[in-house]
């Protein structure tokens, strides 16, 4: 069934699929993943009493993520 629903889904939006709606839609779907992983990681982490550490992890991951995209963007 997916492999159908993609073709489908190319044919019928290949037309408007530009770079810039491809980018749209990878940081919107980017952000979703995001909340997610917050909204269910973070409490988990508490009620086993390390959310603290998640916490530093999170904001760590975000920190290189962020070093990252600068490196590839200065090439």
């Amino acid at each position: 069934a997916e492999p159908l629903g993609a073709v489908l889904g190319y044919l019928l939006l290949a037309p408007i699929l530009t770079q810039d709606v491809l980018g749209l839609l990878f940081a919107g779907v980017a952000g979703i993943m995001v909340y997610i992983s917050i909204d269910e990681l973070l409490p988990a982490a508490a009620r086993y009493g390390e959310h603290h550490i998640s916490i530093y992890g999170f904001i760590t991951g975000m920190a290189i993520m962020a070093a990252s995209l600068l490196m590839f963007m200065a090439t």
